[in-house]
């Protein structure tokens, strides 16, 4: 397999334990990142419920907010006791209330203390600790800030750096519209490949298709996805050993052959399963399926799949089948829509 690493991106309130579950059945190479989790929290809440694993398995990286390095030290040393493979240091989340708890990527202007962050985790943990960050705060789109900050914190011993491409600007916008606003420039994150050859640089931001995020992120090492592999998860299903093939595998980001609702038909059924598995653990089914919303994107039948997941009165009975009842009408209309297609002789 290519050292190239795809990877959804961390994504407050949806990369939860059961979307990471649902991504896994789609992706076996994909890097599933959790919600941003804060270091305060895990030394006071419940641990459990905020580390605790599904069935996503292997490559899954816990992000940490915070910026006191005990704490940090502390908060990663717990994470990877619940079997996460990496850690990853929040220092470009642009929200004040994120702000307001010094961390995020308000942390970019103090490079040396995220620099002494980074290596207290990495002394308390066997697995490799990663900083993910914007390319610079506010209106400063002086390379060199972005550099120096790599800089310092390679130096102390970070190896990979996922690096969304717009800048953080801290006031003024909200970070939806820091998400959009602030223009996208890519050019930095490989000028910064270049500057640091040895260091594993993995693109972030803007990436709206598979091939589009492979194309853009070429010479570098990895592409992470947010919106479009929560929006369009079946973009994932793809991707396993894509980054080795210099192309998309045949049949990737399409649905209109009857092997692709086979497929999709395969991964409604294994969630099914995972939700009568977890049902002992208190998981009900809105847990999951708001999750799997975007699965038909762009079939035949993705109205009528969204409208009975998101039906609270058949949520409220809290049935695993209502997977399989959805998967029903998905194909119901996927027959309705071959049987009304011309056939020309």
């Amino acid at each position: 397999m290519s050292s190239f690493r795809f990877s959804v991106a961390p994504m407050m309130a949806w990369t939860d334990v059961h979307c990471r579950s649902f991504h896994r059945t789609l992706s076996a190479d994909a890097w599933l990142y959790t919600e941003m989790v804060t270091a305060q929290a895990i030394r006071h809440g419940d641990r459990d419920h905020l580390l605790g694993r599904g069935e996503e398995g292997d490559r899954v990286v816990l992000q940490l907010g915070g910026s006191d390095p005990a704490l940090l030290a502390e908060a990663a040393r717990i994470g990877e006791g619940y079997g996460y493979q990496e850690i990853n240091l929040n220092c470009g989340c642009p929200s004040d209330r994120v702000r307001e708890g010094s961390f995020g990527a308000c942390l970019m202007a103090d490079p040396s203390g995220v620099a002494e962050a980074v290596s207290a985790m990495a002394d308390a943990v066997s697995i490799p600790v990663t900083v993910k960050h914007r390319i610079g705060i506010d209106r400063n789109e002086d390379y060199g800030f972005v550099r120096d900050f790599v800089g310092t914190v390679a130096a102390a011993g970070c190896r990979r750096f996922v690096v969304h491409a717009r800048n953080a600007w801290l006031d003024g916008l909200s970070p939806k519209e820091n998400r959009e606003i602030p223009p996208l420039r890519y050019e930095v994150v490989h000028r910064l490949k270049a500057d640091f050859p040895r260091l594993a640089i993995e693109l972030n931001g803007g990436l709206n298709t598979v091939a589009g995020g492979l194309d853009l992120a070429r010479g570098l090492d990895g592409a992470m996805f947010g919106r479009l592999a929560y929006h369009e998860p079946w973009s994932l299903a793809d991707i396993d050993g894509l980054a080795g093939q210099g192309g998309l595998a045949p049949g990737a980001e399409a649905c209109s052959a009857d092997a692709e609702l086979v497929r999709r038909s395969e991964v409604v059924l294994r969630m099914a399963d995972y939700l009568r598995r977890q049902a002992a653990r208190g998981v009900e089914t809105r847990m999951l399926a708001r999750h799997m919303l975007g699965l038909f994107h762009g079939c035949p039948g993705a109205r009528q799949w969204r409208r009975l997941l998101s039906d609270s009165r058949e949520l409220a009975r809290n049935d695993p089948a209502l997977l399989l009842r959805a998967l029903d009408a998905v194909r119901q209309a996927s027959r309705s829509a071959t049987s009304a297609t011309p056939v020309h002789p």
